[in-house]
């Protein structure tokens, strides 16, 4: 596939560079992470290590924070000085790495080492490390803009495969898998194809609602979704399945994969609908690598209004929908919309 130029990044950037970077750097947190997990005790990964604005921080998460540091200080040109945003670090005044960089920030890096930590802590189901890059400091980066990501997949100790998804906005996806028994092996190539289904009879297909906040009415929101478009108790049995990943990215790869037909997350709406606090909800830093999904061939969007658009910070609430393919997002998205609506206008404060 040709290159395809982004005019918003400066001419001596590096773009499929900067994909080999990101991926270099979540292999190097992956292995990590998975040393340190095998030297530890008991259920010690579950400690709370810290309270941010933005969410829970356990022992887990610190695992990768010092390496990934050092690793931006080791291995970024510094002919690209970057702010990195992550959870843990100072928004007011954002780190720019390498700290032998000369002038200002030419890029930003969003970055979340460790996307699905509650389900790996407890060696449930793989987390996903996240990461885009787009062009700007940080004060004037956006979701929307980001033009190079990358995920990788941190398995749970009964797995020996890990994947890794990346692509430079508008080339195409490159999807490897690793074996990580042994650093020797090298990837292998595999193909995603998201599911060519026509209907969502039979499919999974699930809105997020991990935590009891908001959770009946989302599943209200559901329920009325699906007897709209297929009509509930008209079958024998159930023929819409609900999987809830607690990961932004691992939501993103099931829909990539074929396994899930949408995926979609409407916690800011709905805790604001019922006037709770928006803490526990999607931030830049989960929905970073949308743009990888667009590139797999699925439809990522607002529900009520075009791209996932926000400010790169760790704290912005993000509202999100994804479909398998354009058949199945033009017979959700209007009765979507409508539903959702109705939630948005019965908070006191909107969400934006």
């Amino acid at each position: 596939m040709p290159d395809i130029p982004h005019p918003d990044f400066p001419d001596h950037v590096d773009l499929e560079r900067i994909r080999l970077l990101l991926c270099a750097l979540q292999k190097d947190l992956r292995e990590h992470l998975l040393s340190g997990r095998d030297r530890s005790r008991g259920g010690e990964l579950a400690d709370v290590a810290e309270q941010t604005p933005s969410d829970t921080i356990y022992r887990i998460d610190k695992m990768v924070e010092k390496p990934l540091l050092e690793w931006f200080e080791a291995n970024w040109p510094e002919e690209w000085p970057v702010h990195l945003v992550m959870e843990g670090l100072d928004e007011i005044s954002p780190v720019l790495l390498p700290s032998r960089a000369k002038g200002p920030a030419l890029l930003t890096c969003i970055i979340d080492p460790v996307d699905g930590t509650r389900g790996l802590m407890y060696d449930k189901r793989s987390a996903w490390s996240l990461a885009g890059v787009a062009p700007g400091d940080a004060s004037v980066a956006r979701i929307e803009n980001i033009c190079v990501a990358a995920m990788t997949e941190l398995p749970t100790t009964r797995q020996w495969r890990s994947d890794q998804l990346s692509a430079v906005k508008g080339r195409g996806l490159v999807a490897e898998c690793f074996d990580v028994r042994s650093s020797a092996l090298p990837p292998e190539r595999v193909t995603l194809t998201p599911s060519r289904a026509l209907d969502f009879r039979h499919g999974f297909a699930s809105f997020s609602k991990f935590f009891p906040e908001g959770r009946v009415m989302t599943a209200q929101l559901e329920e009325s979704l699906w007897e709209r478009i297929v009509g509930l108790g008209t079958s024998p049995s159930p023929v819409i399945f609900d999987d809830q990943y607690i990961s932004t990215g691992g939501q993103l790869y099931e829909i990539m994969c074929g396994h899930d037909r949408l995926v979609g997350d409407l916690r800011p709406y709905a805790l604001r609908a019922l006037g709770l606090e928006t803490t526990l909800v999607c931030h830049p830093y989960d929905i970073c690598t949308e743009m990888l999904a667009r590139e797999a061939g699925c439809i990522v969007e607002h529900p009520l209004r075009g791209a996932v658009a926000g400010p790169m910070n760790t704290t912005y609430p993000v509202c999100w929908v994804a479909y398998a393919n354009a058949t199945l997002a033009d017979e959700v998205r209007p009765v979507l919309r409508e539903l959702v609506e109705e939630i948005r206008l019965l908070a006191p404060s909107r969400p934006q």
